[in-house]
């Protein structure tokens, strides 16, 4: 049975939903990559969106952000839809959004410090959350005040402020970028692919900051991944991306019961996860969701 998403209201703001996708479509060339996404992001949730590699993870997350226009569709960030809007009012919805990238991307001349901090150097403002109405240029003391409140919530020790990103071990570089992703105060935050390059040990920390962050903070969570042991450790929802949709998605109990024959394939392949048992015959292998997203 192929999911149809119910006529809804999507342009509606909701508590329950942060961002709403609907009918996504985007072609590189000959290439068509996204055909027709569906997907909700739930609000304060750790939302992690599996699948292959060149299956469009990333061109999803950019789209998110305003880095892509789709071909159609709609993507709705708290009841706003930013596919029509101008550059000028994306930077507006841009500021809900921190990012940490694959490897982190922080800049190698730049010390930690002025890593983190390099957010506020751009906007010369106050970050959100400072409520006292005034919109002012921060102190150089204020901001490196930030940088050590940054440091202390992600566990660094503040001797690595004057350090350069190639004298930090991977977990450290991570954990840095996704202090500079912190510091404007996002409310929602995107991981590329954060476990990327690093070791067991290493993988399970950044896992523990990411759940950390999303519990002490109450930020809404995209995580993009195809570590199945990381995605089972930490997803509220788990979405599965297969040739240009999301064939299935819900919360890591109901993908372990999923009926779809590739994301079964998928998860069970890592051999990390290991999947309830379901009969051949119940099998599907449509290119819609099995089950209705819960």
């Amino acid at each position: 049975m192929v999911w149809t998403p119910p006529a809804e209201d999507i342009f509606r703001r909701s508590e329950q939903w942060h961002v709403r996708i609907r009918g996504l479509h985007k072609t590189f060339g000959q290439h068509q990559v996204l055909r027709g996404v569906d997907l909700d992001i739930a609000r304060g949730k750790i939302n992690v969106i599996i699948g292959g590699s060149g299956q469009g993870k990333s061109v999803i997350i950019k789209h998110i952000i305003g880095l892509l226009k789709p071909d159609r569709g709609h993507i709705v960030v708290d009841g706003e839809d930013i596919v029509p809007m101008s550059e000028y009012q994306l930077n507006r919805v841009r500021r809900k959004f921190g990012m940490l990238f694959q490897y982190a991307a922080l800049f190698d001349s730049l010390t930690v410090e002025e890593n983190i901090l390099f957010p506020l150097i751009e906007h010369g403002l106050r970050g959100p959350g400072h409520n006292d109405g005034v919109r002012r240029r921060m102190s150089r003391a204020e901001m490196r005040q930030v940088a050590l409140e940054q440091m202390d919530k992600l566990r660094l020790p503040h001797v690595l402020l004057r350090k350069f990103p190639s004298e930090l071990s991977g977990g450290q570089r991570k954990r840095v970028g996704l202090a500079r992703a912190l510091v404007l105060r996002p409310e929602i935050l995107l991981y590329d692919e954060p476990t990327t390059g690093l070791d067991p040990v290493a993988t399970k920390n950044v896992d523990d900051m990411i759940r950390d962050i999303s519990q002490r903070e109450g930020v809404t969570s995209v995580v993009i991944s195809h570590d199945m042991a990381s995605t089972f450790r930490i997803g509220d929802r788990v979405s599965m991306l297969y040739e240009g949709r999301i064939v299935e998605s819900g919360t890591p109990d109901e993908i372990r019961r999923s009926r779809h024959r590739y994301l079964r394939l998928f998860v069970e392949t890592s051999g990390t996860v290991q999947l309830d048992p379901v009969p051949d015959s119940e099998l599907v292998d449509g290119d819609g969701p099995g089950e209705a997203p819960r």
